[in-house]
């Protein structure tokens, strides 16, 4: 025990020497890897200045530099959407427009057509049916609406034979002013500016159109292609709902350009039947295109429309021919409107009548007609994602 217990405090000198030397091996070491660092340091430091402390990044400067940097390039941005603004309308009715087209697609896809072949079809359908409106249907347009044009004096004459209309007319000169504007053969160039502004505005027309039908005709051939694009800047985890969501999206806008030109298109065609029968068989052509366009404004165009026609159907026939197409349009706007325009949009527009009516206004007052004709999908759309995102959201929590 004695021998044991002595040879203890030997062995504790001994750990503590070993301890010791090892810590002064690593402190040796790490001074000579701080000599060794400390010349490259300290040339740095003669050569180019001893770094100071990093920026604050709560400091005012800062602050008032990047809120100044952000506000410059809000504003290039608006500039740069303003600038852009008819290319970037142009390339959303051509996407409107493809999405009315595809349904055409999709039938023909069901009748056992493969996709391509379908787009293909579809495509040499729309490109026969511009050539033959431009070949067949515009010259004896362009000719009718000439015959309309150079008979308002005449009309304008015999509406002033009536006795309450020329009192009216003592009072205020309305007719007189009209019928000496058209008389003068300016108001076609007041309205655009003179002789140039009326080619330049024809030739704005044309290449707009133009425009317009390429990109709608590769949006076409693309859409499935443009609409995953589209999915896929949205995260992974959120993509395929995001895709079923946007494809209700794309099938409610496709479903509402294909019945307003469906239900346009039965109004001109009842307008064109109806000409013929009452004995103007030489505007018919004309004022049933002109029914069908206007028909396309949501609202007021069905209107704008019918008393174009009963106002020229007044002049140039009698009284009764008047009234007959008078009580022909009301009853064809109750049916178009109860029955017609129901069955038509029922899969495409779910939105109640006042946000028919506000997303209208809204969308004319910022784009003119193109804006009041995208509203009514747009707003379906926009009413569908709040049920779907917002209100199922709330229902849950």
């Amino acid at each position: 025990m004695s021998g044991a217990a002595a040879d203890r405090p030997a062995d504790g000198p001994e750990t503590t020497s070993a301890q010791t030397e090892s810590t002064d091996d690593a402190t040796v070491d790490s001074e000579a890897a701080i000599d060794v660092e400390e010349p490259e340091e300290s040339e740095r430091d003669k050569r180019f200045g001893k770094p100071g402390p990093p920026f604050d990044r709560r400091s005012p400067y800062l602050f008032g530099l990047l809120l100044g940097l952000g506000l410059l390039t809000a504003y290039a941005a608006g500039n740069l959407l303003t600038t852009m603004g008819s290319v970037i309308l142009q390339v959303v009715v051509s996407l409107f427009i493809a999405a009315g087209i595809n349904p055409m697609v999709v039938f023909l896809q069901r009748r056992g057509f493969p996709r391509p072949w379908a787009v293909l079809s579809v495509i040499l359908g729309v490109l026969g049916a511009l050539v033959l409106f431009f070949v067949a249907l515009v010259p004896v347009i362009s000719d009718q609406v000439a015959k309309i044009s150079a008979n308002v004096p005449d009309w304008i004459d015999e509406l002033q034979r009536n006795q309450r209309i020329q009192r009216f007319n003592e009072d205020y000169q309305i007719l007189d002013k009209v019928q000496d504007y058209v008389a003068s053969g300016d108001f076609v160039s007041s309205a655009f500016g003179g002789a140039l502004g009326v080619g330049l505005a024809v030739i704005n027309v044309l290449v707009t159109g133009f425009i317009v039908i390429v990109l709608t005709l590769y949006f076409i051939a693309a859409y499935d292609q443009t609409k995953n694009a589209i999915y896929r800047l949205a995260p992974a985890s959120r993509r395929e709902r995001v895709g079923k969501l946007g494809d209700r999206v794309f099938d409610g806008i496709g479903g509402y350009v294909s019945g307003a030109f469906i239900v346009a298109l039965c109004a001109g065609l009842s307008t064109l039947v109806l000409l013929f029968v009452i004995g103007m068989g030489e505007y018919a052509v004309a004022l049933a295109f002109v029914v069908m366009i206007t028909d396309v404004i949501p609202m007021i165009g069905a209107t704008i429309g019918a008393v174009i026609v009963c106002a020229i159907t007044f002049a140039t026939t009698d009284l009764k021919t008047g009234l007959i197409a008078v009580v022909f349009y009301i009853a064809y706007q109750q049916f178009e409107n109860y029955v017609v325009y129901p069955r038509v949009m029922s899969r495409s527009v779910d939105i109640p009548g006042v946000v028919t009516v506000i997303a209208a206004l809204i969308g004319a007052s910022l784009l003119g007609v193109v804006g009041a004709l995208l509203a009514i999908p747009t707003a379906a759309a926009i009413l569908m994602l709040i049920r779907e995102v917002y209100v199922r959201a709330q229902d849950e929590r």
